[in-house]
């Protein structure tokens, strides 16, 4: 007969939510340093972008993107820990086609600067994997993902 003491549940529980909150990238709270090579290079004072490849490490940035020019994200997760669909919300960028997501968990999209103005991207995924078994830890923590893009003419 197998025998669980508290100690032992808290102990587990703890580790849990330690782990889970160790997770990087993707706070809504202040920026966030991207890895090299994942964003075209920075423009010039006071120029925007023609394209920006946006990842989770840019969340909480605000950037800024060239009326014409393309803003692409991919956003990697797991099949436990899925990103939701990107939402964007203002009126600056159009939707295109940001092709196939292959990997379970994966958010990614894309759009046009078609207008001056600002647009906030937005997703959100569990920060812990659900349990899969009855008994096990589970945390209900969501890890938010937005960035504020800017368009100019």
């Amino acid at each position: 007969m197998r025998r669980t003491t508290a100690g032992a549940v808290l102990a587990a529980a703890a580790l849990c939510l330690a782990g889970c909150g160790s997770q990087g990238g993707g706070g809504t709270g202040g920026k966030v340093s991207p890895a090299p090579g994942t964003r075209s290079p920075a423009p010039s004072a006071g120029a925007c972008a023609d394209h920006l490849e946006l990842t989770a490490a840019d969340g909480g940035r605000t950037v800024c993107v060239a009326r014409g020019g393309e803003v692409r994200l991919t956003l990697d997760g797991t099949k436990s820990r899925s990103w939701k669909p990107v939402t964007a919300s203002g009126g600056a960028l159009e939707a295109i086609n940001a092709g196939f997501v292959i990997q379970p968990g994966d958010a990614t999209a894309a759009y046009r600067a078609v207008s001056a103005g600002t647009e906030k991207l937005a997703s959100s995924r569990p920060l812990c994997a659900q349990p899969t078994a009855p008994g096990q830890v589970s945390c209900k923590g969501i890890q938010e993902w937005t960035v504020t893009v800017t368009v100019k003419s």
